[in-house]
């Protein structure tokens, strides 16, 4: 009796999927001429990334997709959107490295540049000093010949063609108190708030000052709909992970434990080191905050003894 072999299942990649002729036809209607390009950025920036590499090929395909749909390069140096590597546990309980696709300050600016009703518009950080003076009824006076090497907070300014401005400021902790709160990715080891947290700051002023005060386009619009999703399939379905919990990897720990050495060694103001006490994640973490919380009280102490 002759035993036939059930062939062995390959397993899917990332670039596997983007040879899928189907898949290809997908991103040539979105992207044209420029498909082949816009592939293989995606390809390099999962090379660059180890965690990205064991992700579910899915969850990339997908959250590069969406950056198709919005007209989004993916290049964590262009800063317009990321994917963002993950490790959740899911409902059934095992674990799924998965890719997450974050919009960076540059890509809702492009967006909101879109409507064709903008002069001007962005966002920056501002430095001790810079702010002259504030009122939220008749607006904000900034000097920024004033140089400083402490960032205080971060405005957004716009004003629109018909001649309309607009300008908001929030504090540095106001910042953070807002993406703790709001952001799904804040806090997490591989997190854009980590890696790039000028340009997390910077969006969250821009969006709120678009979102409570100036035209959106379209894709503005689907953009704060998908920013900081999961998508698990080619209908751009939000994967439902409702119970995921951050685990974070070795190499990770030893990251953010360098990180947060190399700032109690260098910096001794309270309140900045409070404020990286809340980009870290307490559920992971909380050895780390500890540390910085003892600098912390090291420092007050001295405060109070100098009094």
């Amino acid at each position: 009796m002759t035993t036939v072999k059930t062939p062995e299942k390959v397993p899917q990649t990332i670039a596997s999927l983007m040879e899928r002729a189907d898949i290809k036809a997908r991103f040539e209607k979105m992207l044209g001429n420029r498909t082949g390009a816009f592939l293989t950025s995606v390809l390099q920036v999962v090379a660059s990334s180890d965690l990205l590499k064991k992700a579910d090929p899915m969850s990339i395909l997908n959250g590069a997709a969406t950056a198709a749909t919005l007209d989004l390069p993916l290049n964590n140096q262009l800063g317009f959107a990321y994917l963002i590597p993950f490790n959740v546990k899911q409902p059934n309980g095992t674990s799924k490295v998965v890719a997450q696709f974050v919009i960076g300050y540059k890509g809702y600016h492009q967006l909101a540049q879109r409507t064709g009703q903008y002069k001007t518009i962005a966002a920056t950080p501002i430095y001790d000093g810079q702010l002259v003076s504030e009122n939220p009824l008749t607006g904000y006076k900034f000097d920024f010949t004033k140089k400083s090497d402490k960032v205080i907070g971060f405005a957004a300014y716009f004003e629109l063609l018909s001649g309309f401005q607009k300008t908001i400021y929030w504090t540095k902790e106001e910042v953070h108190a807002h993406g703790k709160k709001y952001s799904k990715t804040y806090g997490k080891a591989n997190s854009a708030w980590v890696s790039d947290e000028e340009d997390m700051c910077c969006k969250t002023l821009l969006r709120q000052l678009i979102g409570k005060y100036g035209p959106m386009s379209i894709d503005y619009q689907k953009a704060d709909e998908v920013d900081e999703s999961i998508y698990n399939d080619l209908q751009n379905e939000p994967a439902e992970y409702t119970d995921a919990v951050y685990e974070p990897t070795e190499s990770e720990r030893e990251k953010l434990t360098k990180l947060v050495d190399e700032h109690l060694a260098s910096n001794n103001d309270a309140e900045a080191l409070t404020i990286l006490t809340m980009q870290i994640d307490p559920a992971q973490y909380q050895d780390l905050i500890d540390k910085v919380h003892a600098k912390i009280e090291t420092l007050q102490s001295k405060k109070e003894v100098k009094k």
